[in-house]
């Protein structure tokens, strides 16, 4: 006996006991089940059908789980798929790089060395360039300093030539003309040294006889000053006085030079007036003396018997 559950489970049960049961009571009507096909499994009250929803849920939900773990089987599978291709691409781009930079490494040494060949060549050739211009211009220089020494002994031979030339022409004849002038030169030296030795000794001869001169009128005013100073001393104020006296004629005409030019003095005022302003102008005159000469004329009259300042 089956449930409903594996009746609707398991069909092929199902249908091997319904045949195994069907089987005898359908031979004896003559008939033999050689095959047969359930068709469908069903009730009134839809128990099966709700037990068909369980097992599609079930089913849907262990078929969702398996494709997710498919889906997650499959994404590890194609990160590892993927890792292991980047790993691979990884490994392959660092060889590429790696025989990349050997080739560039390489070939820089390469060309380093090719390029050192080439400048190792390129300064040997024009090294050895430099070494035949050096001894192309060696040479150069040799055939110059040998023309020059032939062109030099063209030219001395030239210039000995002209010179025994300006010898016989000029040379001789000037040296003679030289040696004239030279003599009359001389002579003309001689004769102005002579002239103006003659001339300085006459000079100095007069300048003597000047300075003595000179020399005995200086002896004589100093005598002369000596002895007037012996008198002054002798007479003491009376030859001041003198001096005074003989300079007041002097100063007085000074003093008068202005009036000398005035044709007409008027004075205006009494007789006692007149008489009052000559006296003060008298008065006015030692004051003015001393002034001009230093000497007190007061004084000096005190001192001469029978005069009265």
């Amino acid at each position: 006996t089956l449930t409903v559950e594996e009746v609707y489970k398991d069909r092929d049960q199902f249908a091997a006991l319904v045949r195994e049961v069907a089987a005898p009571d359908v031979g004896r009507m003559g008939i033999e089940i050689l095959s047969f096909t359930i068709k469908d499994v069903y009730d009134d009250v839809q128990y099966l059908q709700s037990l068909g929803k369980a097992q599609t849920a079930s089913v849907k939900r262990d078929a969702d789980s398996g494709v997710a773990e498919a889906n997650r089987d499959a994404g590890i599978r194609e990160a590892e798929c993927e890792k292991s291709a980047m790993d691979v691409k990884y490994s392959t781009d660092t060889k590429i790089e790696d025989n990349a930079r050997m080739y560039k490494l390489q070939k820089a040494n390469f060309d380093q060395e090719i390029n050192t060949a080439k400048a190792e060549s390129q300064l040997a050739y024009e090294l050895q360039a430099a070494k035949i211009r050096q001894r192309i211009r060696n040479e150069e220089i040799e055939i110059d300093i040998v023309e020059r020494r032939k062109q030099i002994e063209i030219e001395t031979q030239e210039i000995n030539r002209k010179d025994c030339e300006l010898s016989a022409t000029v040379k001789l004849p000037a040296e003679a003309e030289s040696y004239r002038v030279q003599t009359i030169a001389e002579g003309k030296r001689t004769q102005t040294v002579e002239q103006a030795r003659a001339e300085a000794e006459r000079i100095k001869q007069i300048g003597s006889a000047e300075a003595y001169a000179i020399e005995q009128v200086g002896k004589a005013e100093a005598e002369r000053m000596r002895m007037k100073a012996n008198v002054y001393k002798m007479y003491g104020d009376a030859a001041i006085m003198n001096i005074v006296l003989e300079s007041l004629p002097k100063i007085a005409a000074e003093v008068a030079a202005p009036l000398a030019k005035t044709e007409e003095i008027v004075l205006i005022g009494g007789n006692d007036q007149t008489t009052g302003d000559v006296a003060r102008l008298v008065g006015q005159l030692p004051p003015a003396i001393n002034a001009l000469t230093g000497v007190d004329l007061s004084k000096v009259l005190g001192k001469i018997p029978g005069a009265k300042a």
